[in-house]
């Protein structure tokens, strides 16, 4: 669980894997080195930028990984679950900017505040967008307008991320770049798997090629789960690897949907 202090900040590394996969590496797929070029690229233009893909497929970890190297003390993150309003969007960026006090009561001061302490801060990522609603995004356009800042604008989503976006013109015509966050191809499968997780590294990739064609299907999140049962399995059962029968154990726990 995030710490007061840690409110607002990216979080820490471990925290990266689904579930804080014990021993899962950052492996540099195409798609995350791409993301960080894009950030990098908004950061030097000072734009806004939109990682955008289905579940699962390593958006937050690549933005997270990118900022930590780019711009780790200048980023600050907010994230909702469920459609906040234009106070409650003013609320959590009061906090993610570490503001001391209480949060002016009048709409005019908040904004003054918070446009002086964006000044400050160079980065700002939106995750979970799409729950954003259209006067949020028209109050993120108001602050990124502001000439007194260099605000860097990252907006991060799943389903409906893109089509959110894209159905508010004067948000969208101002988003420097797109980038779709796509499944793991078989051959990078092949590649990038062996060196996410020990358990992988001497597997036979045969093995690989077919957890991901009968059940991981190129998303990472699925293989994060898989590879939690199979150390689990592996522990369990005393064997010294992965073999087709653990295998199919460990991703007959994913719902069927995910396994056809």
């Amino acid at each position: 669980m995030a710490t007061a202090e840690r409110k607002g900040r990216l979080p820490r590394e471990r925290e990266d894997h689904f579930m804080r996969l014990p021993g899962a590496q950052v492996v540099s797929t195409r798609a995350l080195l791409m993301v960080r070029e894009n950030i990098r690229a908004a950061i030097e233009a000072k734009a806004m930028i939109c990682i955008y893909g289905q579940t699962g497929r390593g958006k937050s970890l690549a933005v997270n990984t990118s900022l930590r190297e780019l711009a780790p003390k200048l980023t600050r993150r907010i994230q909702f679950r469920a459609r906040p309003s234009t106070r409650d969007l003013r609320h959590e960026l009061f906090h993610a900017l570490g503001l001391q006090g209480r949060p002016p009561s009048h709409a005019i001061e908040f904004d003054r505040v918070l446009r002086g302490a964006l000044e400050e801060t160079h980065v700002l990522v939106c995750d979970e967008a799409q729950w954003l609603s259209k006067m949020c995004f028209e109050y993120l356009r108001y602050l990124w307008d502001d000439t007194a800042s260099d605000l860097t604008i990252v907006f991060t989503g799943g389903n409906g991320c893109f089509e959110m976006l894209q159905s508010e013109p004067m948000l969208e015509s101002r988003v420097y770049v797109w980038q779709e966050i796509g499944r793991l191809s078989l051959d990078e499968v092949r590649t990038v798997i062996p060196a996410f997780h020990p358990v992988w590294a001497d597997a036979d990739p045969d093995l690989i090629a077919l957890c991901d064609q009968e059940a991981a299907h190129g998303n990472f999140r699925a293989w994060a789960k898989i590879t939690h049962h199979l150390v689990s399995g592996l522990r369990e059962t005393g064997r010294a690897g992965v073999d087709e029968e653990l295998l199919r154990w460990a991703y007959s726990k994913l719902p069927a949907q995910q396994t056809v």
